[in-house]
């Protein structure tokens, strides 16, 4: 009898070796190798289309027609996607245990149920009466929406075929099996082949479908790292459990801005759209306080204004702490190094806390102007103007170098009540005499805060 032969893999990234080894030469996590049955089989993996000879076509041959994209009713929703569900896209939606994904496709099933024909919602983590009572919770009463509780691929394929539905979950990949894979449901292996063979149906029968992943404790999708390139879209649902608000974030799109970002409120029949952000995250914002700024940041093509907090205060000690939330924590020591070296406040002995308010992300170059004039007021123990918004990029040199979109941003800015925007110089001519706020243009971070604690 042939010996069966086994190999370890990543659990992390997928990298394989004949032997356990404590720490992965590929990833560098340590205890993340696990045994697996090596199967031979005797299916060649063709990709999109096995089995269906092709010749190679002049691009300038191949037709194409613009197909209409799955409209939610959630324009949230569909802005993240790129306007809309494509029909035959694999989309993954990674979270935290508990943030929503479930109740986010459960909710967006109902919804094209009623609209187009029949949806498909495969739970392997819930039977089919619990999924029900999640259903009554939230509202969902078509008879277009089918549920079925089950981990078996083959199984699901089968029923698809005799369904035919137009829209499918998978709740979710860690669950699902083949059974030609020896190894565990949640494998490398598993997750691999099966996010394989559901891009297959996705691709051959036209059908979009969103599949839900695992997510480690450093935040990133459990699996290995291709199963994020195998996919069409990639969505984080982010947020804290100790508040109401959910964060859609699109990462990866093929047919759409990555940048892109929807906001979601989490009440007791389910989530609902945040039409106007700006709003709800500045509405508990303190007025003349030291250390407070608003910037208009983009998020995609939606402007949205949120509050920056810094905390200046003397250190305790030998070295003083630098610490950041929502922002990239090297960008406060740079920002404070301009601060001591052009404009001269001695910050060496001073800690230093950033915060952006409201659990947002901020990854752009523009908000640098607000997160210096926040450290300097909160240094100096002197308040900003409650109605400035400040938008701008800083330079080592000390300069304000020009944005984009600035438009934009200064009338998301005047429609909330802002009276004044303090903004590069080199894009005042980019705002038109329409908008309503006064615009002033900066050249530098000296005079960006001459002009912010100038007494009226």
């Amino acid at each position: 009898m042939a010996k069966s032969k086994t190999q370890f893999v990543c659990q992390e990234c997928g990298y394989e070796t004949p032997k356990w080894m404590g720490k992965c030469p590929s990833c560098h996590q340590w205890n993340t190798l696990v045994e697996e049955a090596v199967v031979k089989s005797n299916t060649k993996h063709t990709g999109i289309g096995q089995g269906v000879k092709q010749s190679p076509e002049k691009i300038t041959a191949i037709e194409t027609k613009e197909e209409p994209r799955m409209k939610t009713d959630m324009p949230e929703f569909n802005r993240v996607l790129g306007g809309g569900i494509v029909p035959g896209s694999l989309v993954l939606i990674g979270g935290d245990p508990g943030i929503g994904k479930s109740t986010l496709l459960l909710q967006i099933s109902n919804q094209l149920a009623n609209k187009h024909a029949n949806v498909l919602y495969i739970s392997g983590e819930e039977s089919t009466r619990q999924t029900k009572l999640r259903a009554d919770r939230l509202g969902v009463t078509s008879n277009q929406l089918y549920v079925l509780s089950e981990t078996n691929l083959q199984l699901i394929s089968s029923q698809i075929d005799q369904l035919k539905p137009e829209f499918i979950v998978i709740d979710s990949i860690q669950t699902i099996y083949k059974d030609e894979v020896t190894s565990a449901p949640g494998s490398v292996s598993q997750v691999r082949e099966c996010t394989s063979a559901l891009m297959n149906i996705a691709k051959m029968k036209h059908i979009p479908i969103f599949i839900v992943g695992h997510v480690t404790k450093e935040g990133a999708i459990a699996g290995p790292r291709m199963l994020e390139h195998m996919v069409d879209a990639v969505l984080y649902f982010e947020g804290e459990r100790h508040h109401s608000f959910r964060i859609l974030r699109g990462v990866k799109n093929r047919f759409g801005s990555t940048n892109e970002m929807g906001i979601f409120e989490m009440k007791e029949e389910g989530l609902k759209e945040v039409m106007n952000p700006s709003e709800i995250f500045l509405e508990e914002r303190s007025q003349g306080v030291a250390g407070s700024t608003v910037v208009a940041s983009m998020e995609g093509t939606r402007p949205v204004l949120v509050e920056i907090q810094s905390l200046i205060s003397p250190t305790s000690f030998n070295q003083a702490r630098r610490m950041a939330t929502g922002i990239d924590h090297n960008r406060v020591p740079l920002l404070m190094a301009v601060l001591e070296k052009r404009v001269g406040l001695m910050m060496q002995n001073q800690d230093a806390y950033v915060k952006v308010a409201g659990g947002v992300k901020l990854d752009e170059p523009a908000i640098d102007l607000a997160v210096s004039i926040s450290i300097a007021s909160s240094f100096k123990d002197k308040a900003c103007r409650p109605n400035d918004v400040l938008i701008g990029e800083v330079g080592l040199t000390g300069e304000i170098r020009r944005v984009s979109r600035i438009e934009q941003r200064v009338q998301e800015a005047a429609k909330l009540g802002f009276k004044r925007a303090i903004i590069p110089a080199r894009n005042t001519d980019d705002i038109s005499d329409s908008i309503d706020i006064k615009v002033i243009g900066v050249q530098s971070i000296q005079e960006a805060l001459n002009v912010t604690f100038k007494d009226e």
